[in-house]
């Protein structure tokens, strides 16, 4: 079974960083790494008691009970899934498409990675069909399915997946032998946490389920890294994977820098100044991604509804006569076209595993709050009614002008009837 690497122009080797926030960095998260900057000692590998005790607390309220031995902390979680991925051994299977950071790190160790499509009402996590047939195929062919790469709250389509489908699907793979990494580094980013259900792998399959989360998707700045990894408990398994992840990060020197490791643990534990600042960051982001979601719509192109993150992903297949007369034909193409007009980061979807002939890209919310000083964009947050604000608006404009302009060039370009 061949590899779904894109062709054309090379495969993508690295992907685009996750989507910052546009806001300044909280005042009190900033107090705690200062004061830490005096450290002259390092962070053990894997993370010191206080932050993997804050880590602990953090998944205790999140309905998953964790003690410090299955916890490890790493500077990012690209550091902590090339550490599972070797662990592991086997071929990698992730959705179409995924989180641009995951490929590259098992193509890194020699791995071959198999995309398998997601259902049509949200991406993250595999069709169940389609990921069985996969496996089957893979083993038909001589390879050795291991491991299983999923999301939830999903980077790059900011769905959330249902209950019912992540159970199928988390069966199924339990069923075929395939230990799961659930990347929830989204999973405090939904834009309407009352009327969307968030289930976690782990809370239904606990001993073949290891939770990732880069603090970087809601509770730090994207500059700061720093990311946990819950293991899992009640068997020997879990032991063993947890003390081979140690032992490739040693290798990998892989440590959080301690003042950012000070910030992480006051993060973790979710002080009040932490909370007020993640609820609103999140409510703001998602006025402007259902603004961003009504531009592109409106335009023709296609989105699903942005349900979670700062991101969202939209097709402009339905405007390729326009594009195809602006010489853009494919993902790569159409990144740059869309990076060049827009004066943002738009990054194709080819860079998510997706196919490059698909006109596909994703779009952050951040840099749709407008550049500006710290107090700009702080304005943001403490508006009753940010998208009325003059750099918030102009943002909104330009992005629908973009698109409004492809719209009118694929009616011209339409045959008459």
């Amino acid at each position: 079974m061949p590899r779904t690497d894109p062709e054309g122009h090379g495969p993508v080797r690295f992907g685009p960083p996750l989507p910052e926030d546009g806001l300044p960095v909280l005042p009190e998260l900033s107090a705690v790494l200062a004061a830490a900057a005096g450290r002259a000692r390092s962070e053990p590998v894997g993370g010191g008691t206080a932050l993997l005790e804050a880590a602990c607390g953090y998944w205790d309220r999140r309905g998953l009970p964790t003690e410090p031995d299955r916890v490890a902390a790493a500077p990012g979680a690209p550091a902590l899934l090339l550490a599972l991925t070797a662990a592991l051994d086997g071929d990698v299977l992730v959705p179409r498409p995924c989180a641009a950071w995951w490929a590259p790190y098992a193509r890194l160790l020699g791995r071959p990675v198999f995309h398998v499509p997601t259902p049509a009402e949200s991406g993250g996590v595999p069709d169940p069909y389609a990921m069985l047939e996969t496996v089957r195929r893979v083993r038909a062919e001589g390879g050795d399915p291991r491991l299983l790469v999923l999301s939830v709250a999903d980077d790059p389509t900011a769905t959330v997946a249902a209950p019912e489908l992540l159970h199928e699907t988390v069966q199924a793979a339990v069923e075929e032998g395939l230990h799961l990494v659930s990347d929830e580094t989204w999973r405090d980013t939904l834009h309407d946490p009352h009327g969307t259900m968030l289930l976690s792998p782990a809370e239904m399959f606990p001993e073949k389920v290891t939770v990732v989360s880069d603090l970087a998707g809601a509770l730090l700045p994207t500059g700061w890294p720093a990311a946990v990894a819950r293991f899992p408990g009640g068997e020997a398994d879990g032991d063993a994977l947890h003390a081979r992840v140690l032992d490739i990060l040693t290798a990998l020197g892989a440590r959080v820098a301690a003042p950012v490791a000070a910030a992480a643990g006051y993060a973790l534990e979710e002080p009040e100044p932490v909370i007020a600042r993640q609820r609103a960051a999140v409510r703001l982001h998602a006025r402007v991604a259902a603004a961003a979601h009504t531009a592109v719509a409106t335009a023709g192109a296609v989105a699903r509804p942005p349900q979670a993150g700062r991101h969202l992903y939209v097709d402009l297949g339905p405007l390729a006569p326009a594009l195809g007369a602006q010489g853009v034909r494919d993902a790569q193409e159409l990144e740059d076209f869309l990076t060049a007009r827009l004066g943002m980061p738009a990054p194709g979807g080819h860079r998510f595993g997706d196919d490059l002939g698909a006109l596909r890209v994703r779009l952050s919310t951040g840099p749709l709050l407008g550049g500006g000083t710290d107090d700009e964009r702080a304005e943001c947050l403490d508006s009753p009614a940010p998208l009325e604000l003059p750099q918030v608006q102009r943002a909104l404009l330009l992005l629908g002008s973009v698109f409004d302009d492809l719209r009118d060039d694929a009616q011209r370009w339409e045959p008459s009837r």
